[in-house]
């Protein structure tokens, strides 16, 4: 039977730290990307695909900032399926002909895709997640005037002076909206690309779905995606070959392979943070906790190493 991975790519990816972020460059990366994607898919792997969208999402933040006086801004999760559709079309062209370059004519399909969440999640509580451009002082207390329902708050600064932002919610997926469709493309042999960016946030409305301006773990959402449609792997790529203990300590060591049981007891010893390997190591506990048979985190390329063979950062039940 034909094994189905459920890839999770960073952000990095797409767009790395040295990237200005044009689109040449966001198309060069989405082939590298791919390139490793067709490698497991001629071993004869089905795929799901999902990805950041950190970056994008970032820019186009930016972009309506400096363009609300011509042009109406959009709202948060309207700007985050706006790039899913800009990603979901680059990974489908490039997978799509790199597929066609190797002879093999495997469909390939992006869909914008919605996630649902509790509108009494916890974290809208305190949202803490920031999104879009650095502000000013004097801007924050101009946009706590116009957009009295953002929340500002003085974060880790850019300069001096811009050290201001809008925080967001970051809540819990609880069901992915389109799952049937996804499995009915799965099972048609379709590549399916979905819940970029951890999906767009939806909730529950008087009139039915509604957005939300929050943010979704997209390791997270894709550990839930993995565990709706049966994924046999969760394979996150990410910007390191392993999760390491003792990160940038003489003592450092990579975590290899681990059962579910040994990883939680690494993950309660805090080396884990929650803004980088945390979220990736709870998404896989997650997973296989609900009865996937192995999770796995390593670097774009590695992901052929680590799915044949015993590379990265392995949690088995």
């Amino acid at each position: 039977m034909t094994k189905t991975i459920l890839v999770a790519l960073g952000g990095n990816a797409i767009k790395s730290a040295d990237d200005e972020g044009t689109a040449a460059e966001q198309f060069a990366n989405v082939y590298k990307a791919s390139a490793e994607l067709v490698k497991l898919i001629k071993a004869g792997y089905k795929l799901v695909v999902t990805h950041g969208n950190g970056p994008q999402a970032g820019n186009l933040l930016i972009q309506q900032e400096e363009g609300k006086k011509f042009v109406p801004d959009m709202p948060l999760d309207v700007v985050g399926a706006m790039t899913q559709g800009q990603l979901g079309y680059m990974f489908a062209q490039a997978l799509g002909n790199l597929l066609r370059k190797e002879g093999i004519e495997t469909p390939v399909a992006a869909l914008v895709n919605q996630v649902l969440v509790s509108a009494d999640d916890p974290d809208y509580l305190d949202p803490s997640k920031p999104v879009g451009p650095f502000f000013t002082e004097a801007e924050a207390a101009q946009l706590k005037i116009d957009k009295p329902d953002w929340l500002i708050k003085e974060v880790k600064p850019k300069t001096v002076e811009k050290r201001f932002r809008r925080v967001v919610a970051s809540p819990k997926p609880k069901a992915n909206v389109e799952s049937d469709v996804i499995r009915r493309m799965i099972d048609a042999g379709i590549i399916v690309i979905a819940s970029g960016g951890g999906g767009v946030p939806v909730i529950e409305g008087a009139n039915g779905l509604e957005g939300t301006a929050a943010v979704i773990d997209k390791d997270i959402a894709g550990a839930k995606l993995a565990e709706i449609i049966g994924a046999d792997v969760l394979l996150i790529l990410t910007d390191v070959a392993h999760a390491k203990l003792n990160y940038g300590k003489p003592n450092e060591t990579n975590v290899g392979t681990v059962s579910l049981s040994e990883m939680h007891t690494l993950a309660e010893g805090g080396d884990f943070l929650a803004g980088s390997m945390g979220p990736k190591v709870r998404a896989c506990m997650k997973f296989v906790e609900k009865g996937g048979a192995r999770a796995i985190i390593t670097s774009l390329d590695h992901a052929y190493d680590a799915i044949t063979g015993n590379f990265g950062t392995q949690i088995v039940q």
